[in-house]
């Protein structure tokens, strides 16, 4: 089939290299604009225009696609592309941008998309995130056909994957990724022989992925150790669970609940014990055990080695950080 694909992140340029590896004619990608980063802030193509350029396939970058929007001048020149491709679909992976009505409109089969979960639960941009701090111990992708509204296109194909205890947003993020390029391809195949037949979404069970947040990156010690365990887990690798102590910071990225209920009686945050491969934090019901940490500009360490560089004290408390929105 002869495609527009539409996506932005690694979890998209999965898609896409399995779109490409099936032997589908990508006619046109579009992407959101360079952005800066790393320590030196300079600009960095987006995963997917990096696979884009590396295989000869066109790139355009719209700062918007609404043509009465801010940039009306960049979405008339995608406009014009998107028609010149003469594309049968879009198929759509974490874009990044709103697809106005026209672009909807503009192909045989439509603009289908994958969506990390089993809608209509976490629609919005933090599916998997979500999932994992929730304790859901299931998510999945769902291919949809995508209609005005915020994920509520009728469902094409959906498949279940289980969320395993150790699974964090990274590792599951590249298990859904991979899934969801494999049922795209299945997806387009169904098209082409009409043999996919569109099926509307649940009423009942609706839930929004809220985008993720800096500010939430706090950890609460008085909070339960189940729901702080999830947190870490959701948060890595981004924004990474957050901690402090004597005002540094100290970022969390790997943790166990403890068993045991010992030391019901001190205060949240107070470091219980630590030896060379745990330290037990006591939280607001049971305890945590942290096993990777990273100091401020450090790397993530074990605890043997993060140990070696930062003393933390038997009965010392770590405490919820101030998070600044953007910092």
């Amino acid at each position: 089939m002869r495609l527009i694909f539409a996506g932005t992140p690694e979890f998209a340029r999965v898609a896409l290299a399995q779109l490409h590896a099936a032997g589908h004619d990508i006619a046109l990608v579009l992407t959101q604009p360079d952005r800066p980063a790393g320590r030196g802030l300079k600009l960095q193509a987006s995963a997917v225009k990096q696979f884009a350029l590396a295989h000869g396939i066109p790139v355009v970058q719209p700062r918007s696609l609404r043509l009465d929007g801010k940039f009306p001048e960049e979405a008339a020149q995608a406009r014009a592309a998107i028609e010149a491709a003469q594309a049968e679909a879009m198929v759509v992976a974490a874009y990044g941008l709103i697809l106005p009505q026209w672009v909807l409109d503009s192909f045989q089969h439509g603009c289908l998309n994958i969506h990390a979960s089993l809608l209509p639960r976490w629609r919005g941009a933090a599916p998997i995130h979500r999932a994992i701090e929730a304790g859901d111990t299931q998510t999945g992708v769902t291919v949809m056909q995508m209609d005005a509204g915020l994920d509520t296109g009728d469902m094409l194909l959906i498949e279940t994957l289980p969320i395993a205890p150790d699974d964090s947003t990274a590792s599951l993020h590249d298990k859904l990724a991979d899934l969801g390029g494999r049922m795209m391809v299945e997806a387009l195949g169904r098209a082409q022989s009409g043999d996919l037949y569109p099926v509307k979404q649940p009423t009942g069970g609706v839930c929004y992925a809220h985008k993720i947040e800096k500010r939430e990156a706090a950890i609460d010690w008085s909070q339960p150790a189940q729901t702080i365990e999830r947190r870490i887990r959701a948060f890595n690798p981004f924004p990474g669970a957050l901690t402090s102590f004597q005002g540094e910071s100290i970022k969390l990225w790997r943790s166990e609940i403890d068993s045991c209920s010992r030391y019901e009686n001190k205060a949240p945050g107070t470091i219980l014990s630590k030896n060379e491969s745990e330290i037990l934090v006591q939280c607001g019901s049971g305890n945590l055990r942290l096993i990777e940490l990273q100091r401020a500009g450090g790397k993530r360490l074990v605890v043997a080695e993060f140990l070696h560089g930062f003393d933390l004290p038997l009965g010392a408390v770590l405490d919820t950080p101030t998070v600044v929105a953007g910092t």
